[in-house]
């Protein structure tokens, strides 16, 4: 072996992040510290119910004409509700997709709301798991 030789070790493959932020189920756990209340199972299953009808919406935005003003209404909807349970992922691509209905701009709209579509399945079936522990 020729002294300018490097040996690289091979990448490991880097953890999937988690679909729910730990630190704000937390925050939500320490409303509600002995579970008397049932605030994260109750929190999760509003989350998840409303979730369905959201998510027409989106999947209706997959295909022209596009209505904007509902897709930036549910983009922020979801946006606050997928951040109170630590859903980041879910909450900044909605984000994206509230800033670009309110301009108005639909280039890259289709892509965005079908990962969106994507996270709003990881996240369901995370809460379904959350509150599946919890009781």
């Amino acid at each position: 072996m020729s002294p300018h030789h490097v040996t690289t070790m091979p990448s490991l493959p880097q953890p999937e992040p988690a679909v729910l932020d730990e630190q704000a189920l937390a925050r939500l756990r320490e409303l509600d510290p002995d579970g008397v209340n049932q605030l994260l199972h109750r929190v999760v299953a509003a989350f998840l119910k409303s979730l369905d009808q959201q998510e027409l919406v989106l999947a209706q935005g997959l295909e022209a004409p596009r209505d904007l003003n509902g897709l930036r209404h549910v983009a922020h909807t979801l946006k606050s509700a997928a951040a109170s349970l630590g859903a980041n992922a879910l909450s900044q691509r909605c984000a994206e997709i509230e800033a670009l209905a309110r301009a108005g701009r639909e280039d890259g709209l289709a892509a965005l709301i079908e990962a969106v579509l994507g996270d709003i399945s990881s996240a369901r079936l995370a809460m379904r798991q959350l509150v599946g522990e919890s009781r």
